[in-house]
């Protein structure tokens, strides 16, 4: 039923127009020529499935939040490159579900592909797993960056949601052309008013986001 309703999602072309709590905003409404891949509206992600809350391919952000990424995309494109959005603002209910899944240590559909050397009972003593998320609060993004023409990734050295040391902004075992595309995304996103986390290229939040204490969880629709 759950394949049927995901289907259903994209044949009938739905779009983001739900009413948002004051602050937040659809960022394809700032910054219109954005890619947009929520990995968790899919299976392609770490637990393999659609994750709850994820109710369409929108990305929801703060509005201060998206205006600060549409500076980021403004000048990737003086270069042809724009920017591509694997995540959000996510509930608390997406939150619960990574917990839960956590917890059962016997799933390991996905370990091979995200996680193959760290151990599932390991991942929130190691970061990777935690009840609370920044992504929560609305103001936190995973990105990459693409060539605009083609919407080609750039090759950053591990893929998105990859648990383990080569997803770490410090990695030093990269190519030259790797290394090259990490610094430009770090550069690019903290001139921009947004900070990193060490253990993920992708992850940045922005800095004085505006709901620094507050953990929301309405769904994405």
């Amino acid at each position: 039923m759950r394949l049927i309703t995901l289907f259903l999602f994209f044949l009938l072309g739905l779009t983001c127009k739900a009413q948002l709590p004051e602050g937040f905003v659809y960022v394809e409404d700032v910054v219109k020529d954005i890619e947009i891949d929520l990995r968790y509206f899919s299976d392609n992600n770490f637990i393999g499935d659609h994750i709850n809350g994820y109710n369409n391919n929108c990305l929801i952000l703060t509005e201060k939040a998206a205006h600060a990424l549409l500076k980021v995309q403004t000048e990737l494109k003086k270069q042809n490159l724009c920017l591509k959005i694997y995540d959000g603002y996510r509930p608390q209910i997406s939150v619960n579900h990574f917990v839960k899944w956590a917890k059962d240590l016997n799933d390991t559909i996905n370990k091979s592909n995200f996680y193959p050397n760290v151990k599932k009972k390991n991942l929130f003593k190691e970061e990777y797993i935690a009840h609370r998320s920044g992504h929560t609060r609305g103001s936190t993004v995973d990105l990459t960056i693409i060539d605009c023409g083609t919407k080609a990734e750039l090759d950053m050295g591990s893929p998105f949601d990859f648990f383990g040391v080569k997803s770490w902004v410090n990695y030093k075992a990269l190519s030259k052309e790797q290394s090259k595309n990490r610094q430009l995304l770090q550069s690019v996103m903290l001139k921009h008013n947004f900070r990193n986390y060490f253990k993920e290229w992708w992850h940045f939040t922005l800095r004085n986001e505006p709901f620094p204490k507050t953990y929301f969880n309405f769904p994405i629709n």
